[in-house]
């Protein structure tokens, strides 16, 4: 097997440096793609950090990759996929598809996931390798310059709407319109919500509303918060920031739902009372098993959703990585191969 270049740093928040390594023989159900494009991730640089202390170095990150497939196992082979087929690698690489979780098509929670940036060299590379159930066909109506932040970003903001049983009628939150907001935004406009948007940023109110917001409200204002109380059947918290959490909590309509898609650091105060008169909840996901992937790829496709892009030519990712850092990025980027 030839050796296979990469974007590696050798310790927390070291430089990215050309890095090369054997992946070894190919297994009976893996597969390795060719990446085109990988995008940006902030779990990416929180990983460089070593920042939830479970990276090992040298570090090669990337786990919103897009690119073909050059190699099959003789098991992979049988399972639909084709040599030159265009596929999507996202934060998971391999999954048992024994255990109780996999046999329930939540692949995502299997007992012994593979992420694909954890102990496992991602996609900042000229290929990554995964399980045959992890790379994910793009059709071919998704333009795949961008739709690398689905893989990651775009599938956590979505299974909600499955798994959180959300309608067309229901009146829906965002707080924190990033690179995770923006796209929950896209699809619950899609969706057939009406969606508010919450930002710190009245800069970003405009573009919230491009994006497909009905309203957009400041998310610091506590007066303009208390004003909305009732209001809502379902709200998404894509930031991982402290908020005012009991004053978001009285958003909700009795029934209502509080999910969190942002890795917020620290504990979250709640008031049993506030929930259990209210029957309301608080919940959380990671991302998506792999046929909501391939749902919310076909609903991106007949909806033309695509998230916010800027793109860097993948040698330039030091200078990409430290704009992310800076919260610069508007609102992901994506890395073209460029070996």
């Amino acid at each position: 097997m030839s050796m296979i270049n990469a974007w590696a740093a050798k310790s927390a928040k070291g430089k990215f440096e050309p890095y090369q390594y054997d992946p070894g023989p190919i297994g009976p159900e893996e597969v390795d793609v060719e990446v085109e494009y990988c995008g940006v991730c902030h779990s990416d640089l929180s990983m460089w950090d070593n920042e939830w202390g479970i990276t090992t170095y040298p570090f090669v990150p990337g786990h919103e990759a897009i690119g073909k497939v050059v190699a099959l196992g003789e098991i992979a082979r049988e399972k639909g996929l084709k040599p030159g087929q265009r596929v999507g690698v996202g934060w998971n690489a391999y999954s048992c598809l024994y255990c109780d979780n996999c046999l329930k098509g939540e692949q995502q929670l299997c007992t012994t996931v593979q992420p694909t940036i954890v102990a496992h060299h991602g996609a900042f590379a000229q290929q990554v390798r995964s399980h045959w159930v992890w790379a994910v066909p793009v059709p071919e109506g998704v333009d795949p310059s961008s739709a690398g932040p689905l893989l990651c970003g775009g599938i956590t903001v979505f299974s909600p709407l499955i798994d959180r049983n959300i309608v067309p009628t229901d009146k829906v939150g965002v707080f924190g319109i990033g690179g995770l907001g923006h796209m929950a935004i896209k699809f619950m406009k899609a969706w057939g919500c009406e969606v508010t948007a919450f930002t710190s940023s009245s800069k970003k109110y405009e573009e919230a509303r491009a994006f497909g917001a009905a309203h957009a409200v400041s998310s610091t204002d506590a007066e303009q918060l208390k004003q909305l109380s009732g209001t809502f059947d379902f709200i998404v918290i894509a930031v991982n920031v402290s908020l005012d959490w009991e004053n978001i909590i009285s958003l909700l309509k009795p029934g209502g739902k509080l999910h969190l898609v942002g890795a917020v650091t620290e504990p979250i105060p709640v008031h049993a009372m506030s929930l259990i008169l209210g029957k309301k909840e608080i919940s959380g996901s990671p991302t998506g098993s792999r046929s909501q992937i391939d749902q919310m790829f076909r609903f991106a496709e007949h909806h033309k959703i695509m998230p916010k892009v800027e793109h860097f030519p993948m040698s330039r990712i030091n200078e990409a990585m430290e704009h992310l850092r800076a919260g610069k990025a508007n609102y992901r980027i994506v890395l073209d191969a460029d070996f």
